[in-house]
């Protein structure tokens, strides 16, 4: 086997190999006498069928598909000879594959890039810094209320946290727009559910009334036709709802999986998981950051094979989440493209850390990590024996290992504390749309 090895770009290599034509022809010779002893043919015998009608009736395929396997087989050889990790499975092109001759043939393929961590100081990271307020608990819980709430249709002009019921139909430049239009609509106003000043110009209107106002889309507004335009809205005021909030009692608190016999005790255990939330917010807020500047300040040419790949497993986590009705191939790749490239690039820089500083998941921290997920359940003991399953534990190290690679880059990078209030940090840690 004759090998050599040429450098296409950083990542893509394209390698030559040639097979002595024996090892070929002698391969074709032993599937042909293999087939003959088998193969049923009208007008022989099994296994009596002449060679010289197997090989016209076979010949080609059976060649065609031992070049296949020789490709495959002295191509891993060639690798392990050259001491190369492919990225994935490579495109194999045949130069010459006649009988007699000497096969050829080229498989390009990626490997693994090298990688250069960039400098880290120039990492910035805007960390929120947030508490829990008095103020923040009262919200949410009247939230939680709200959830639970009856509507009672009521006479009274409209205020916020109402629903009002509406028609409503939209013109721009005196021409009605797609989508613009609603019969029998019920929204909650102050919710934010529609563009700037449509709910608020609602605030007041009594069942029964007509409103014409006048908006505008927003610069951002997901329909590019209608960004920025003015446009005037008709809206006619079927009802108003007001919400019967229910009673702070033992029958509420169990809805939302909290064993609590008063309203303190029911208070105390909003406030703890606010608590959990703010900090599992911040702390997503500040990995993204990480990530993000690891990003700019690092180069790295990817291997399109891994972003396959990770696009493969993105498709197939969609259709799961949808129920799992379409083959996930039925799902159009490119949709998926900016995502699945984001995360190849951050796995690879992430591993690259870990490695060049032997970073790892203590036994400790991994049982802190297990701890802290097991208090969020009723049940703590059965997700502890959960995380006894190795590979379940395996998930947990993972996740512990990726906290010390963020804990690393916060140790040198631009690290800017940015006071907040609690819904807004929580927004922070949200993905941006765009």
């Amino acid at each position: 086997m004759q090998v050599s090895v040429e450098t296409t770009s950083n990542i893509e290599r394209r390698m030559t190999i040639g097979v002595p034509a024996q090892e070929v022809d002698a391969a074709v010779q032993k599937r042909l006498q293999d087939t003959a002893r088998t193969v049923r043919l009208n007008g022989f015998r099994p296994g009596k069928v002449p060679m010289s009608v197997v090989k016209r009736r076979f010949g080609a395929s059976v060649r065609q598909e031992i070049v296949g396997e020789v490709m495959r087989d002295n191509y891993i050889k060639a690798l392990e000879e050259q001491d190369i990790s492919p990225a994935g499975w490579p495109q194999f092109e045949p130069k010459t594959m006649e009988e007699g001759k000497d096969l050829e043939f080229v498989a390009i393929f990626e490997v693994m890039p090298e990688i250069v961590i960039g400098d880290l100081s120039a990492v910035s990271v805007d960390k929120p810094v947030a508490e829990v307020t008095d103020k923040d608990i009262d919200t949410m819980i009247d939230n939680l209320r709200r959830q639970q709430a009856t509507m009672k249709s009521v006479k009274r002009k409209s205020k916020n946290k109402d629903v009002v019921v509406i028609d409503f139909k939209g013109f721009i430049d005196g021409e009605e727009f797609e989508g613009g239009a609603a019969e029998g609509h019920r929204l909650t106003l102050g919710s934010g559910q529609m563009i700037p000043g449509f709910e608020k110009a609602i605030v007041g209107a009594k069942a029964g009334e007509e409103l014409e106002i006048d908006v505008t889309f927003p610069e951002d507004y997901q329909n590019e036709d209608l960004a920025g335009k003015p446009a005037k809205f008709e809206i006619k005021v079927h009802e108003v709802e007001e919400p019967q909030l229910p009673e702070l009692d033992e029958e509420l608190f169990k809805k939302f999986g909290i064993e609590a016999d008063s309203e303190e005790a029911f208070r105390a255990e909003v406030q703890k998981n606010m608590v959990r939330e703010l900090k599992q917010a911040v702390s997503t807020k500040v990995k993204t950051d990480v990530v993000d500047g690891l990003l700019e300040t690092t180069e790295l040419d990817i291997p399109q094979a891994l972003i396959d790949q990770e696009i493969d497993r993105l498709r197939q986590d969609a259709v799961q989440r949808f129920g799992g009705q379409v083959d996930f191939q039925q799902l159009p790749k490119e949709i998926f493209q900016d995502q699945a490239t984001r995360r190849v690039k951050t796995g690879l820089l992430f591993q690259e850390i870990v490695k060049q500083n032997d970073l790892k998941a203590e036994p400790a921290q991994v049982e802190e990590k297990i701890q802290e997920i097991a208090s969020t359940y009723e049940q703590p003991e059965e997700v502890i024996a959960h995380f006894s399953n190795p590979e379940q534990r395996s998930q947990i190290e993972s996740t512990v290992l990726e906290d010390a690679v963020v804990d690393h880059v916060l140790a040198q990078a631009k690290v800017t504390e940015t006071k907040m209030k609690y819904e807004d940090a929580i927004k922070a840690a949200q993905p941006q749309q765009g």
